[in-house]
């Protein structure tokens, strides 16, 4: 694969934006009626990525970007995966069994390129550092093609507000083209929506708070990023739907005063379901909880949780535990 100059004009631009909901023909087919690969250049997250032929040494860093690439059928041309935030599903594990693993969190620059790969596709942006993987201009340099999961985009015009199953769709459909694995795009999209399609949502009014992680200061699903996108998919309202932003910081008081119905618990090995449970349950004033004192407590892997192929399965898995609780 070859890193075009940034002005370079290519036969086929697709210009997805990863800001607001998207639609389904947001973007063009990138495979031409040949079935041959077509240039390809996107702006994501503010920088523009042009690609003229399909990458065929791909590295991951983070959970959903290994995942993205492995739903996309493209393990053969991973030389390498960084950062992962927990366990593989089942249907992917074993397509990612060969795949190096270059480091439990972000790469270094000289373990990145000794992988020898022609494209990085990290799930945050902060995963492209001079201390890190690399900036993604040195990167690009180098001839190694890179973007960012656009749900995680941070910039002005690119923070998707609110994220929706449309743009992450969207998300979906990019990245098949950059890689030349369109129709497999599509047929994950279709998939995922008529699983979306046959979810039964709560319609009662269930409040819910999404605990992500902290002890003194718990951080919590807010009102614009996957946490919301999922829990209203599940038909549960979110306490901190009015904090405009993805995930933000919480007060204990405002929890206790909101006193949700049900708490979903993110569960990472770095701070587990269980550990969340144990610190509700012994703190005086959160066990006072109405869900604390019912144990209407709903979990999560945290790799469903950020922006990617598995919150489909996140949706219907909190939809599940909760007719549980109500049966």
């Amino acid at each position: 694969m070859r890193i075009r100059p940034a002005l370079a004009v290519v036969p086929v631009v697709l210009a997805l934006s990863a800001c607001a909901g998207g639609s389904d023909d947001a973007a063009p087919s990138a495979t031409s009626a040949t079935g041959g690969f077509s240039p390809v250049s996107v702006d994501n997250c503010g920088t523009e990525v042009t690609v003229d032929s399909a990458p065929q040494r791909i590295v991951s860093i983070k959970s959903t970007a290994t995942e993205m690439l492995l739903s996309l059928g493209l393990a053969d041309r991973m030389v390498g995966t960084a950062y992962s935030d927990g366990p593989l599903p089942e249907d992917l594990a074993d397509d990612a069994a060969g795949i190096p693993v270059l480091s439990d969190q972000v790469p270094g620059q000289e373990a990145l390129l000794a992988a020898q790969p022609d494209f990085v596709y990290a799930g945050w942006e902060s995963n492209f550092s001079a201390d890190g993987a690399g900036d993604r201009d040195t990167l690009q340099r180098l001839g190694i093609g890179t973007y960012v999961s656009p749900a995680a985009c941070k910039e002005e015009g690119y923070m998707p507000d609110p994220l929706t199953f449309d743009g992450l769709f969207d998300e979906f459909r990019e990245a098949g083209a950059l890689f030349g694995a369109e129709d497999r795009a599509e047929e994950l999209i279709a998939d995922q929506r008529a699983t979306l399609d046959s979810v039964t949502p709560a319609d009662d009014g269930t409040t819910a708070l999404w605990y992500s992680s902290g002890t003194d200061t718990p951080y919590v699903g807010a009102g614009i990023g996957s946490p919301q996108m999922i829990l209203d998919a599940a038909g549960l309202t979110n306490i901190f739907a009015d904090v405009h932003d993805t995930w933000t910081s919480a007060g204990w008081e405002q929890i206790v005063a909101a006193d949700p119905d049900v708490i979903v618990l993110v569960d990472a090995d770095w701070n587990t379901a269980q550990s969340k449970i144990d610190l509700l349950e012994s703190n005086p004033a959160t066990a006072q909880l109405s869900a604390v004192q019912q144990h209407r407590y709903l979990t999560l892997p945290f790799p469903a949780t950020e922006a990617g192929v598995r919150n489909v399965d996140a949706v219907v898995s909190l939809t599940d535990q909760l007719a549980e609780l109500d049966g």
